[in-house]
């Protein structure tokens, strides 16, 4: 490819993702539903048939929004977590990952939150997105519970799809507490739930070792 067309490539790709910065922004805090070609145009200053030629429609907008928070979840929460053993210990450091994420990618609420409860009534593309990117995180928690058991951390009574399903309670209760009630406690009140969960699933032999 010459020269002159990389660059042209390249200025494409920055635009790009100078859009979805700030549509991330935008779906955190005003939901999915608020991104527009005509909204964003404003906000970036860009005319909407510059934004069309990036996104035709704002069903394509509002799914490569989605696909750019799960990159950013991704990198900050997840790919970190997998510097620990598989188990308690990869478990709790995407449970801090996660509750930490938005803060560190310098939102002010979680934009996944925001979809699920925007599309979870909504057939279409962006709830089967939104389902299909939840599952995954479901099946990654899941799979470090059946690592604790095998490991003897937890007890073999423990159901891994359970232990998926309130952990998320948790942290969904812990991003509503956050932003509705503003609770100053939230956080460690989210960490106590947490250790409550863990201790419940441990297994007799690795409560007292």
């Amino acid at each position: 490819m010459p020269s002159h067309h990389k660059r042209i490539a390249r200025k494409g790709e920055e635009t790009r993702a100078a859009i979805l910065d700030i549509a991330v922004r935008q779906s955190a805090t005003q939901g999915f539903d608020a991104l527009t070609i005509g909204s964003l145009a404003a906000l970036t200053g860009m005319s909407k048939s510059g934004l069309f030629a990036h996104f035709g429609s704002k069903e394509e907008l509002q799914l490569a929004t989605l696909d750019e928070v799960v990159r950013r979840f991704t990198e900050t929460a997840y790919l970190p977590s997998l510097a620990a053993p598989a188990g308690t210990q990869r478990l709790n450091l995407l449970f801090v990952n996660w509750l930490l994420w938005t803060e560190r990618c310098g939102l002010k609420a979680c934009p996944m939150m925001s979809a699920m409860s925007e599309f979870d009534d909504q057939p279409g593309p962006m709830r089967d997105a939104v389902a299909h990117q939840m599952r995954r995180l479901d099946r990654e928690v899941a799979g470090n519970v059946r690592a604790a058991i095998e490991s003897g951390e937890f007890s073999g009574a423990v159901t891994p799809e359970q232990f998926a399903f309130e952990l998320f309670g948790i942290v969904a209760a812990c991003y509503r507490n956050h932003s509705l009630y503003q609770d100053a406690e939230t956080g460690n009140r989210a960490k106590a739930a947490f250790q409550r969960l863990i201790d419940c699933a441990r297994s007799p032999s690795a409560s007292t070792t």
